[in-house]
C-alpha cells in the first residue's frame, strides 16, 4: 500500500531531565527550562509521563509544564482513575495511554488493549469529555491497531522497543555487556538480521494499517541517533517522541544542540 510522506514530528520526552534531580531528591535541574530550549532548537511537542509512582515527573512539574508550555504537552500516563482524573484536570493537548509496572525500569510492552477494553474504553470516554486527545500505546500488531481504532482512539503510538533492542544487539557493543539481554547473548548475526527485519517489518505493516483506518501514527521507544532512520522512512508515521537519547546526547552536546541534531534527522 502506497502511503503519500508527510512530514514528521518530533516529540521531545524531557522525563529523564526529573530523573537526573531525582538522584539527589533536590530542586536541580529543573525540567521546566527545557521548553524554551526545546521550541527555540526545532521541537514540536513535549511528552512527559506522570508515573503512578512519580519516579521522575511530580504533579507540580505536570502542571508547570502543561501550564507554561510554548508547544503541546502529550502526557502520558496509565489508565488508573487518580491519574486519570489529575490528567483531566490538567487538561494536556493530547493523553497517552501506556501500561504500568512498579517494577519495570521503563515501559516494557504496549497496552493490553483486549484485556483492558472496557477500563479503557471508559478512561477515553473520560478524557474526551473533557476535550483531551487520546492516543494509546500498542505493540505493533493489527489486532491492537484494529482494537485502538473500535475503542475510538485518535492516535496510536507503535511501540518501538523490539526494533530498537534488536539493533542495538545487531550494532553495537551490546552483547559484550551486562546490559545484554540475556535470551539474545549467543545469536549469530544472521539470526539478529532476521529478527530485526522481522520486527521493522511489523513496524511498517501495523503503520500502514493504521493509516488505513484513518488513525495518526507515532511511535516510539528506544529510538536514538543510530537507529531513528529507518523508522522515519515509514511514510504512515507523522510523529516520533524521543527522550533518554537526547537527554543523554544534551550531557555532552547541550539541549538545543542534541534537539536540533535529533530534529534533523526526523527530516524526509
Amino acid at each position: 500500500m502506497h502511503v503519500a510522506k508527510a512530514k514528521i514530528t518530533l516529540g521531545v520526552n524531557i522525563d529523564h531531565i526529573a530523573v537526573l534531580r531525582e538522584a539527589r531528591k533536590i530542586n536541580d535541574p529543573d525540567p521546566l527550562m527545557a521548553l524554551a530550549v526545546c521550541a527555540q532548537s526545532g521541537a514540536d511537542q513535549i511528552t512527559i509521563h506522570l508515573r503512578e509512582d512519580r519516579r521522575h515527573i511530580h504533579d507540580d512539574d505536570a502542571h508547570k509544564i502543561i501550564a507554561s508550555s510554548p508547544l503541546p504537552v502529550n502526557l502520558e500516563c496509565a489508565i488508573e482513575p487518580s491519574i486519570i482524573d489529575i490528567v483531566c484536570a490538567l487538561h494536556p493537548h493530547r493523553a497517552t495511554l501506556v501500561p504500568e509496572k512498579r517494577q519495570e525500569v521503563t515501559t516494557e510492552g504496549g497496552l493490553d488493549v483486549v484485556g483492558n477494553y472496557e477500563s479503557i474504553l471508559n478512561t477515553i470516554k473520560n478524557l474526551k469529555a473533557n476535550e483531551i486527545e487520546v492516543s494509546l500505546f500498542v505493540d505493533p500488531t493489527r489486532e491492537a491497531i484494529e482494537v485502538s481504532k473500535r475503542l475510538g482512539a485518535e492516535w496510536v503510538e507503535l511501540h518501538t522497543g523490539s526494533y530498537a533492542n534488536l539493533y542495538a544487539m545487531r550494532h553495537s557493543a551490546l552483547p559484550h555487556s551486562h546490559h545484554a539481554i540475556e535470551s539474545m547473548k549467543n545469536l549469530s548475526r544472521h539470526d539478529l538480521d532476521n529478527l530485526l527485519e522481522n520486527a521493522y517489518g511489523a513496524l511498517v505493516d501495523a503503520a500502514n494499517y493504521a493509516h488505513s483506518l484513518g488513525l495518526k501514527v507515532a511511535a516510539g521507544h528506544g529510538l536514538n541517533y543510530q537507529n531513528i532512520l529507518p523508522i522515519v522512512h515509514i511514510d504512515a508515521i507523522e510523529e516520533l517522541n524521543i527522550g533518554q537519547s537526547i537527554i543523554a546526547r544534551s550531557v555532552f552536546t547541550g539541549l538545543s544542540s542534541a534537539v536540533r541534531e535529533m530534529k534533523a534527522l526526523c527530516q524526509r
